[in-house]
């Protein structure tokens, strides 16, 4: 068994996404290789050759592959699919947009967020906004996988002494084009990669309102986040939303702020190693998964604990 990780990169530099889904691929058995479909892409190639784990780093160079269109990504590998048991992509947007063609085009079911390999043909998958956990066998003779990054621990960066192999591009399908791309600016941490969160909800009450967690995000260094009812009133950007149709994340500490705990946004970050709530209703269902819950008002609870942290 050989399994084949398609690597999300900017050129330069690996996404997190990439180690977390080496682990998985890993523990599938057998070798593993990275595939980096690019354009200049040689130090993401350096960085992939250096994870624990992975054999070998397949390089497919072309300036078609320079924004990761899916319709060519998902071309190059169906190109090498023949050599490979597993394929796996992070459950991201860039995994997602891939990987249901890659599996259309062998005629296989993908096995979509897994969060455990129990073998090397049974994997586990939240359903039902992740209250319930199936557990599906997959007798296809290659198994096409979207892993969410949140259940595996991100193999290491260094370590590794993988060999590289530089193939032969295949064509530009012309099937899209890259018009643009619009990227918030921030300096605080990226959502799904931040160690530490606050996040807000409806209970905030206004755009305005949210800067009140601000110095709290600042203290702590963390990023910040929203429920799904917060960026439908538009208090903030729908980048903010973590939650079932948001990003999905797993911090060490998640700071919920004015959010009740819809099942839905639950799904997106129950995973958190500790989660903080504040909430002036006791029976708001977040309580339920908070280690700690401050039941009263936000807006003189956030200011007495960035107080108490300087």
């Amino acid at each position: 068994m050989v399994a084949l990780v398609i690597a999300e990169h900017d050129n330069a530099t690996l996404k997190g996404s990439t180690h977390h889904t080496v682990t998985a691929a890993v523990q599938c058995g057998g070798d593993v290789h990275v595939l980096i479909a690019g354009s200049n892409a040689s130090a993401a190639a350096a960085a992939a050759a250096q994870i624990a784990g992975v054999a070998k780093v397949i390089v497919a160079d072309a300036p078609y592959f320079a924004d990761g269109l899916a319709e060519n990504v998902a071309e190059q590998v169906l190109a090498i699919a023949g050599d490979y048991s597993h394929i796996l992509a992070p459950a991201t947007a860039y995994g997602k947009n891939i990987l249901p063609r890659v599996a259309a085009r062998l005629d296989v079911a993908q096995i979509s967020e897994i969060t455990k390999v129990d073998s090397p043909d049974t994997f586990e998958r939240p359903i039902y906004a992740g209250n319930a956990i199936a557990t599906v066998q997959s007798g296809d003779k290659v198994k096409v996988i979207t892993v969410r990054t949140t259940g595996f621990d991100a193999a290491a960066a260094t370590g590794g002494a993988a060999s590289t192999d530089t193939i032969t591009a295949v064509a530009d399908s012309g099937k899209s084009a890259f018009v643009g791309r619009e990227l918030a600016k921030s300096d605080r941490p990226e959502l799904t990669a931040a160690k530490i969160i606050v996040s807000g909800g409806r209970g905030l009450g206004s755009a305005e309102n949210f800067q009140i967690l601000e110095p709290l995000a600042d203290k702590l260094g963390a990023a910040m986040g929203a429920s799904r009812a917060a960026v439908d009133a538009g208090f903030v950007p729908n980048d903010w939303q973590v939650g079932q149709t948001g990003k999905i994340v797993a911090p060490s500490l998640y700071i919920a702020v004015g959010i009740s705990g819809a099942i839905q946004h639950l799904a997106g970050m129950k995973d958190s190693k500790t989660i903080v709530a504040i909430n002036k209703d006791p029976e708001a269902p977040i309580f339920a998964v908070a280690d700690y819950g401050i039941v009263g008002d936000l807006f003189e609870l956030v200011p007495q604990l960035v107080k108490e942290l300087g």
